[in-house]
């Protein structure tokens, strides 16, 4: 798999395993951390966390996508997004993506220093993104999400989940690269909890390798959901660290590329002792 370029020259490299993305939600009702690190203070001492804890990547959000969520205005977004950015950018050495399906947030984010945009909606709700993504040549993640957040999880259903997704993916890709996005900058998200039930989630997770047939790098957001919550019982999703560090080593164990996470230091161990395996067996065949 080739390394994704930065429009500063940077790259993710995924030679070593996966890179750890690190979660900030700049949000009053994000599901785990909503109202934590609304105070931009608190939010870049997060950031400097995360990164001091091993995140190759930030992700910054102003808008909770959780179950049940409703639209935050643009404007909004970027009064909770942009301080943190400008100020983060200055301070941490590692790319910031921003998590939007808004144009107009997204340029602003870009403005201040993001180098990647996250777009769950996979470039279909604003008919600019994929432009404004093309002319700044920026990384794009591309996630599958069945419905709106709102009412996502509302009896999701599908055929054959796995193959109804890949295919979702593939044509989102190929949308992308006709709207001039350089096929090489787009990154696929199964969308792990976007509209699935608990065994979508987990027939997704267990096929995860055959999405590496679109040939594009994958990022998997197991952190925390709901899915592990009901395997295992617990409600609390701050509780949920175990869990999401055996989904986070099942995928680094399937080489996926990005893992997206809360919880920096512990799912960068988990990743690095998993691929350390991997890679083990890989050399003795």
């Amino acid at each position: 798999m080739k390394n994704v370029t930065l429009p500063d020259g940077r790259t993710l490299d995924f030679s070593q395993g996966p890179l750890i993305m690190g979660i900030l939600n700049v949000t009053p009702d994000s599901f785990s951390d909503g109202g934590h690190f609304l105070d931009p203070d608190r939010a870049v001492a997060h950031g400097e966390r995360l990164a001091a804890d091993g995140a190759a990547i930030l992700d910054i959000g102003g808008e909770s996508t959780r179950p049940g969520s409703q639209p935050v205005d643009a404007d909004e977004q970027i009064r909770r997004t942009v301080p943190v950015i400008e100020r983060l950018r200055r301070w941490v050495n590692i790319p910031i993506s921003i998590d939007t399906t808004s144009s107009k947030v997204a340029q602003a984010a870009l403005d201040a220093g993001a180098a990647i945009l996250n777009d769950i909606s996979a470039l279909r709700f604003d008919p600019q993104m994929a432009s404004l993504a093309a002319d700044a040549k920026v990384p794009v993640i591309l996630m599958h999400m069945q419905g709106t957040p709102g009412n996502m999880q509302q009896n999701p259903h599908y055929d054959n989940v796995v193959d109804e997704v890949k295919s979702f993916l593939a044509e989102r890709i190929t949308a992308a690269v006709k709207a001039g996005i350089d096929r090489i900058r787009t990154i696929i998200d199964p969308g792990i909890g976007f509209g699935k039930t608990v065994e979508h989630n987990l027939m997704l997770l267990g096929r995860i390798g055959e999405f590496h047939d679109l040939g594009v790098p994958i990022l998997v957001g197991p952190s925390r959901k709901a899915f592990i919550g009901k395997i295992l019982g617990i409600d609390d999703p701050n509780e949920r660290l175990f869990g999401t560090a055996a989904a986070v080593a099942w995928c680094a164990t399937k080489r996926v590329q990005i893992l997206r996470v809360h919880d920096v230091l512990e799912m960068s161990q988990a990743a690095r002792l998993a691929t350390a395996i991997t890679q083990m067996q890989t050399q003795q065949k």
